[in-house]
């Protein structure tokens, strides 16, 4: 997938012309160096896709790593070096950045709420609230902040929501109609609820997750205190840095936040070019 939307990336960028800019302005046979570096403080995910960017640009052109992903670097920090035919480097450069900018703004939000969340036992989840065709990628960027992913999809966990419930004619039976059907058979099964009359509905039916949307913190205490650790209770809802700590501190196990992938901004990185 990354090598599709990497491919796809620098068609979009070049169609049939190529870099007009670039192979009108160096000589052929110019050679360059390149530092990519940050402007800001952050946390790096994405240097695998520099590395395609390049092998697809140029073969030939050389990437090398100066830091790892999902490190944590300050403005100034030297992220990778890149050496090659002139012309090569400028062409990939967008297109680099933007695949690096854009997961390390991921990444980076994602430690931040999981800083909101320290000391308590709640764990940071991602959505699907993710960039068609970019969801591995942007998950993977998650797990770089230190953060972990939900279910990747519609196929490996059911989540009964909502229109679920109200479309099934209610919880119970939404969760009933879930285990007679032979494709669901070993899937992990998660509820939502509203309130807590529809906690007190679920318990009994031995889900394996319980989806607190929207609630108030007072509220989820309340949930905590019901549910007695009989099942894994996950707050869900507007969830903001500002919000997280008094969400976990409530006593809930999972925190997810579809700001993570569909809000955060990108990390701000250049790349500086030399002859030397």
């Amino acid at each position: 997938m990354a090598l599709a939307l990497v491919k796809m990336a620098l068609r979009e960028d070049l169609m049939d012309a190529g870099d007009v800019t670039s192979r009108s302005t160096l000589p052929p046979g110019t050679r360059l160096f390149a530092s990519i570096v940050a402007k800001e403080a952050g946390v790096v995910a994405g240097l695998p896709l520099v590395h395609r960017v390049y092998a697809e640009v140029d073969s030939s052109v050389q990437v090398v790593d100066c830091i790892q992903d999902g490190a944590a670097v300050e403005k100034g920090t030297l992220i990778c070096r890149i050496e090659g035919a002139g012309a090569a480097l400028l062409t990939g450069e967008r297109t680099a950045l933007n695949f690096l900018q854009r997961l390390s703004g991921i990444a980076s939000l994602a430690a931040r709420f999981v800083q909101a969340a320290a000391g308590t036992r709640a764990v940071i989840l991602d959505t699907r609230k993710t960039t068609p065709g970019w969801r591995s990628l942007e998950k993977y960027a998650v797990r770089m902040g230190g953060a972990q992913n939900h279910r990747m999809g519609l196929y490996d966990m059911v989540m009964i929501k909502n229109n679920h419930i109200d479309g099934a004619g209610g919880l119970r039976e939404a969760v009933v109609a879930v285990r007679a059907y032979p494709q669901a058979a070993g899937i992990p099964i998660e509820v939502e609820v509203r309130d807590l009359d529809e906690l007190r509905e679920v318990l009994p039916l031995a889900v394996d997750r319980v989806l607190l949307d929207n609630m108030k913190v007072e509220q989820m205490r309340e949930a905590v205190t019901l549910t007695a650790g009989r099942v894994p209770l996950e707050a869900s809802g507007n969830m903001s840095l500002e919000r997280v700590p008094a969400v976990a501190g409530a006593g809930v196990d999972f925190i997810s936040v579809g700001a993570l992938t569909h809000s955060a901004p990108a990390l701000d990185l250049s790349m500086r070019i030399s002859r030397s």
